[in-house]
């Protein structure tokens, strides 16, 4: 959670900007007279790239992470990016709202939480089970290579990434098989 909140103070700020600027926008002069070319030019110089590569980058590594995370394609770029710098943001921040939506929500939520009930903390770093669910290295490389590399082994994974680890288990065949006690408690096997 600590890691999310200068990620949100950031996104809150943005979308209390871009409402301003919305609400300023929609009310607009009494008697509207088409821009001036320097306004437009101003416009443009407010917004500088590097700002918007910078904001769209933060959408698409969130959106990454969770695609990788759950197994699914990772979208590397837009079918037809808008030409607006805003727009492309925009379509950006819609993509990982979605994807992130989508993430909280494992398919078999409720059993990995009976399964980790009779196994371990979220934290356990205990070897060679680790975790909440109590997955082995061997497990973990094969189903959760992505998370290993990039945070170590499942004790330092959120319990969602942990559901998701084995959730692509579960998909590639194996079933609730390597907790065949715990599934057996939990009525799944």
């Amino acid at each position: 959670m600590r890691q999310l909140r200068p990620l949100l103070t950031v996104l809150l700020a943005c979308a209390l900007a871009l409402a301003g600027a919305i609400a300023a926008w929609a009310e607009g002069p009494a008697d509207p007279a088409p821009p001036a070319e320097s306004d437009t030019a101003t416009t443009q110089a407010e917004l500088a790239p590097a700002d918007v590569q910078a904001a769209i980058d933060r959408y698409r590594h969130r959106t990454w992470h969770w695609q990788r995370v759950m197994g699914r394609p990772v979208t590397l770029t837009l079918q037809h990016p808008p030409a607006d710098p805003m727009e492309r943001i925009r379509v950006w921040q819609q993509i990982a709202s979605r994807t992130q939506q989508v993430a909280q929500h494992p398919p078999h939520a409720r059993a990995w939480t009976c399964i980790h009930h009779f196994e371990g903390s979220w934290t356990d770093p205990n070897s060679p089970y680790y975790g909440g669910l109590q997955m082995d290295l061997g497990f973990q490389r094969t189903y959760g290579r992505y998370l290993l590399a990039r945070k170590g082994t499942a004790d330092h994974w959120t319990p969602l990434e942990q559901m998701w680890v084995a959730e692509r288990a579960l998909r590639a065949g194996r079933g609730f098989y390597p907790w065949p006690n715990t599934a057996r408690y939990c009525g799944l096997i």
